[in-house]
């Protein structure tokens, strides 16, 4: 860092959410609706004011992960926290967010500065970004199907992950080969079951994707491997090649902002 910008994140790192006698503070209130523990959010609030600082210092628009975007979108509805204490006070210019507008281009873009970011981060911290917090590209663009649910109304059950389903289906295809090897009525019973299964779970699959965003044919892109049949029984790699319409940027007096 150079003397002017290392002034830059003192400031940042000195920088508080709350005014005094405030209860239900910044960090409680992230922690609670993201259901994250004390500490991971504390490490989340020290990765946001990062982001922050490489939005100042970046030639180009930097795009956050979802754990920071997360905070990124609290502190906004801080109105003067954000606006006044933040970006009037310390910082002494404007951060606006600029989310995504739809389209591939927009994917590509997004992904781009979300790449660009964490080379920057290693340059300016001397370190690469903790993975528990800044996703990789593929997992940062795709996991975007989010609905705010009444934990009061409702019970939160996760899905199976996807190695265990991938052994549930492989257990019942040898079960099937070996029913044939048994009855052949009762086996090609079976086989024709065990097919129409798959394939009604390979367009769920397919219909899930493209509502999360991922590369369709609708969109004009090339066919998502992580979807239809071939996603039953092969995992993606994580890659930076795809990416969801779930983008957002941070722009400041390093990429033209005000």
């Amino acid at each position: 860092m150079t003397t002017v910008e290392k002034q830059l994140w003192d400031k940042l790192e000195r920088f508080g959410f709350d005014s005094k006698g405030t209860q239900l503070t910044f960090a409680k209130r992230l922690a609670r609706e993201n259901g994250w523990s004390t500490g991971y959010t504390g490490r989340v609030i020290e990765e946001y004011k990062k982001f922050i600082f490489l939005c100042c210092v970046s030639p180009t628009q930097v795009t956050p992960s979802d754990p920071v975007d997360q905070a990124w979108h609290m502190h906004l509805t801080y109105t003067r926290s954000y606006w006044d204490d933040l970006c009037d006070n310390t910082l002494g210019r404007k951060i606006h967010h600029n989310p995504t507008k739809g389209g591939n281009s927009e994917r590509e873009k997004f992904d781009g500065c979300y790449t660009s970011l964490k080379d920057i981060y290693l340059e300016k911290f001397g370190a690469t970004p903790p993975s528990d917090i800044w996703q990789c590209n593929d997992e940062r663009f795709s996991e975007i199907s989010f609905r705010r649910v009444s934990l009061e109304r409702y019970w939160l059950v996760p899905k199976p992950h996807r190695s265990l389903r991938q052994g549930v289906l492989q257990t019942l295809l040898i079960a099937g080969a070996l029913v044939c090897v048994q009855a052949e009525t009762g086996g090609i019973f079976f086989i024709v079951f065990l097919v129409g299964f798959i394939i009604a779970l390979a367009f769920r699959n397919n219909n899930n994707n493209k509502r999360k965003g991922g590369k369709n044919s609708a969109d004009g892109g090339s066919i998502d491997s992580s979807g239809g049949f071939f996603g039953l029984f092969c995992d993606p790699e994580c890659s930076s090649d795809s990416g969801g319409d779930s983008g957002c940027s941070g722009c400041g007096g390093g990429c033209g902002g005000d």
